[in-house]
């Protein structure tokens, strides 16, 4: 009998998320077979070996959800629609009840749920949503461990980088009621081990644990202290009359949230998330870092420039579904551009793979500004979310408004938009060898809706014609200048085609 039927089999949704990431790692230490579902499993092939394995499926498809659980015994439940619309609540409950139901059809032991602190009858609809889904998931008739936490302080995670942005950016801050909330921040190091010591918990024990870190706070305690630990001196006004929906807007043009994400955190904030059964300190052997601990151990990781996972990992951070330039839709306009580069291949696709984040798109940055900001007045995710490290892509990474959607090593980067637009479009980078030298496409493909996304089309279409060929001047240069080649020895061709 070989080893690996001896192991135990974990089955692993969410790990293209902020938790589920880090989750991942810990988990592919262990002697267990890791099965990690996504609804693109590309985006986690570079984590696959001989332990680690990735099926695709969706959870709100129940026909999707066969064969997942063959001979699992822990299923850890790590998703939520909070990033899509004003049904997130009804989704959420039919993403629980498939879940729950197929695990109990495969005799599924244990299944790992990560909610929400949070108590009485005015919550808000997303903490709400959070409860719900536990006791979904508890009705299936599988034992269920469910973890409820507060905010999660770590480096790349929403709370965080709210945090760190406003203390940053905002000497004097303007600061409405929600900063006075009580809260009980845990560090993602200790979520993370609570999450992994559910598997070694005996059976039948089975229930909520609510966790926490060991102090309780304000998000105005942890901007303080975030500033302490900065040696940053900011000074904090009151206002109580800002309404969630300016706040979510305030924090939008300010921070990596947006608008409508900002504004369910925002409700939820309402609430306070404070430890009121401490059994899981009896239960587990773990003890909680503090705050300041908590907030310490971010920063030094994202002083490194790259957290491991960031919350717009999640393809819930766009609220827009999952779309392909070959997917079915309506005629397409294509911006397709290229230009020859006498360097080679590696070496041409060397900018196009720094694109983006501080590194800014190359040309027109001020356009491309300007473009986040409307993105953002309309409910958009903006131009916040960065990029995940300056020189590495792998797909799925949140790059500004746009996602990675395939990166193939020195040949492929195409991305795929997440800002507000009246039809879907990706941005598509190749690079093939030519001669002695390499050739550069660029290519802007736009499937509009309705005679809306036409007309946003062709009235922006100077101001498509001036970035789209900036850019690529913009590369080619860069590309010449790695290469230590003439820059006037490239040529350029352009094509627009409708």
């Amino acid at each position: 009998m070989s080893a690996s039927m001896n192991r135990p089999k974990i089955l692993l949704t969410g790990a293209t998320g902020y938790v589920g990431g880090r989750l991942l790692t810990v988990l592919a230490n262990r002697d267990a077979d890791i099965v990690c579902v996504a609804r693109d499993p590309q985006r986690l092939e570079h984590r696959v070996n001989d332990r680690v394995s990735v099926v695709g499926g969706d959870v709100l498809d129940a026909s999707s959800l066969e064969g997942w659980f063959q001979g699992v015994d822990t299923a850890y439940y790590l998703v939520h629609s909070m990033g899509t619309g004003a049904d997130f609540e009804e989704l959420d409950r039919r993403a629980a009840e498939n879940f729950g139901r197929a695990a109990a059809a495969a005799g599924v032991k244990r299944i790992v749920y990560l909610g929400g602190l949070g108590s009485g009858d005015d919550l808000s609809p997303h903490l709400r949503s959070r409860h719900e889904t536990g006791r979904v998931l508890r009705e299936s008739g599988v034992e269920v461990v469910e973890f409820r936490a507060s905010i999660v302080i770590g480096s790349g995670s929403l709370s965080f980088e709210m945090v760190r942005a406003l203390v940053e950016k905002l000497p004097v801050m303007i600061t409405p009621r929600w900063v006075s909330q009580r809260a009980q921040p845990i560090a993602i190091e200790d979520l993370i081990e609570y999450l992994v010591a559910a598997l070694d918990l005996p059976a039948g024990e089975g229930g909520i644990f609510e966790i926490g870190g060991s102090d309780r706070v304000s998000y105005r305690d942890l901007m303080t202290e975030y500033a302490r630990q900065r040696s940053l001196n900011r000074r904090m006004i009151s206002v109580p009359v800002i309404t969630p929906r300016l706040s979510s807007l305030w924090l939008g043009l300010v921070t990596p949230v947006y608008a409508r994400v900002g504004r369910k955190l925002l409700d939820g904030v309402r609430n306070p998330t404070v430890v009121e059964d401490d059994r899981a300190l009896d239960v587990f052997d773990i003890q909680p870092r503090s705050m300041s601990e908590a907030i310490a151990r971010a920063l030094r990781n994202e002083d490194e420039a790259c957290a491991e996972t960031r919350w717009s990992d999640a393809i819930s951070s766009s609220g827009r579904p999952l779309a392909r330039p070959d997917a079915p839709g309506g005629s397409r306009i294509i911006d397709s551009r290229s230009i020859h580069v006498p360097v080679r291949p590696d070496l041409a696709f060397s900018p196009i793979q720094r694109v983006g984040g501080e590194a800014g798109w190359f040309y027109g940055d001020a356009l491309w500004r300007i473009r986040g900001f409307v993105d953002l007045l309309f409910g958009g995710v903006g131009m916040r979310r960065g990029r995940r490290h300056p020189t590495r892509v792998v797909p799925g990474d949140a790059l500004d408004f746009w996602r990675v959607e395939a990166f193939e090593p020195d040949r492929l980067l195409r991305l795929r938009a997440e800002m507000k637009l009246p039809g879907r479009a990706w941005l598509q980078f190749e690079v093939d060898a030519e001669g002695e030298g390499a050739r550069i496409r660029q290519t802007a493909i736009f499937d509009p809706v309705g005679v809306a996304g036409r007309l946003y089309w062709y009235g922006l279409l100077p101001v498509h014609a001036l970035i789209f060929g900036g850019m690529l001047g913009s590369i080619g240069h860069r590309a010449r200048a790695l290469g230590a080649a003439p820059s006037t020895s490239g040529t350029v061709s352009s094509e627009i085609l409708a």
